[in-house]
Order: C-alpha cells, then sequence, then structure tokens
C-alpha cells in the first residue's frame, strides 16, 4: 500500500509492501509538525523562540530533541548548531521524526517497507532508491540499493 500526505510542509510518501500503513504513522508526522513548526505560532518551538514557553516546561520530545541537537553542535565543533540564526531544529527533526516512523511500522510488523519525506528515506527490506540530479529534474545522479537503507539528500 502507498500512502502520500501533505505534512510538515512537503508530500510524505509511506510504501509498506507488505500491508497497510498504520494511522498512527501519519498521526505521529503530525504531531511532529504541530510540535516543532518553525511556521506555525502555535508550535512548542515557535513560543520557545518568542520567550513564551520556557525550555523546561516544554514536551519531552522537544526537551530531548533540544538536548541531542546540542549535543551535536558539540560533537561537530558547532557546525551544526539549531541556536545561529534563532532556535530552528529543523536540520534534526525531519530526520528523527522519519526514524520514530519507521519504529511505528516495525511495531506493526511491516518487514518492507519506504518512508520519504522530503529526501530523508528509511527502507527495511531490499530497496533500490533513485536520487534525483541536482540540475537536471528528469535525470538519476545515483541509484542507491540494499537493504535497511537510511538515505538524506538535499536539493
Amino acid at each position: 500500500m502507498i500512502r502520500v500526505e501533505h505534512v510538515m510542509g512537503m508530500p510524505v510518501v509511506v510504501e509498506a509492501r507488505d500491508g497497510d500503513v498504520p494511522d498512527e504513522v501519519f498521526d505521529w508526522l503530525h504531531q511532529v509538525d504541530e510540535t516543532f513548526s518553525t511556521y506555525k505560532d502555535g508550535s512548542e518551538i515557535s513560543r520557545l523562540r518568542r520567550g513564551e514557553l520556557d525550555a523546561a516546561d516544554a514536551s519531552d520530545d522537544v526537551r530531548w530533541v533540544l538536548r541531542r541537537c546540542r549535543e551535536l553542535r558539540d560533537e561537530t565543533a558547532g557546525y551544526f548548531d539549531v541556536d545561529a540564526i534563532g532556535l530552528d531544529p529543523s536540520g534534526y527533526v525531519k530526520g528523527w521524526a522519519v526514524e520514530r516512523a519507521a519504529a511505528i511500522l516495525d511495531r506493526a510488523g511491516s518487514s518492507d517497507y519506504a518512508i520519504n519525506a522530503g529526501g530523508d528515506i528509511r527502507t527495511r527490506g531490499r530497496w533500490r532508491i533513485g536520487i534525483q540530479h541536482p540540475t537536471e529534474s528528469r535525470a538519476v545522479a545515483k541509484v542507491v540499493e540494499g537493504d535497511d537503507l537510511a538515505i538524506a539528500t538535499s536539493g
């Protein structure tokens, strides 16, 4: 089954070759969007940015993500910094959300699926992934084939 929904500002495609895509997958992704969006005034991240919410009062997921992002800032000597242009953990959140969506599919018993959220891709089972050429929209730059892949691309 293939299911596509617009979430986090993009179409997210989930294909489960061995069954249905549980509603819980997209419920999770919509929850992430509502919580972490820098474009939604009511999101926890937007409220943190405006000083309306203290980090200590944020949800467990927000506190965990911000802690991990700050660890990554230290591990990368500042090259990854969610505070560089105002609080924006988007560079981490999409991949994290996809990984958690994959865990939902795993728990549901799926063993042959692919999730593609704007180039953040997670698969279980054997897949061939074509990566679009960055300047030639109808060309494939590379094909990656393997089992249980995690790929992140950027235009």
